[in-house]
């Protein structure tokens, strides 16, 4: 969670910024975040061999997480990050965190 607060963090920066770039922090959050999805994923069933994974949940989640790593390349060395792009990011990640947090 604290990889995707990041890159809300460092997209809700760019505000009031004209014009908008893409910080590299949103591409190392969002590779953070990946590879912390991904161990975390790998060492469930040791971790909590009593409860079973969403494996639903966890593949929509992995699916964000790369389209926001593919917009975030795509756009990285662009000198100005369009407004659709931003907030499409800015989008993604909050339906990462709705997930995370209202999916049961």
């Amino acid at each position: 969670m604290l990889a995707i607060a990041g890159i809300l963090g460092l997209l809700l920066h760019q505000w009031n910024k004209s014009p908008r770039k893409l910080s590299a922090g949103v591409m190392h959050s969002a590779a953070t975040a990946l590879l912390a999805g991904l161990v975390m994923v790998g060492t469930w069933t040791k971790a909590k061999p009593e409860e079973s994974l969403d494996h639903t949940k966890v593949g929509v989640k992995l699916l964000v997480v790369l389209v926001i790593l593919g917009i975030s390349y795509a756009n990285a060395k662009k000198s100005e990050l369009e407004k659709k792009t931003w907030l499409a990011l800015i989008g993604l990640t909050v339906f990462n965190i709705l997930i995370a947090v209202l999916w049961h």
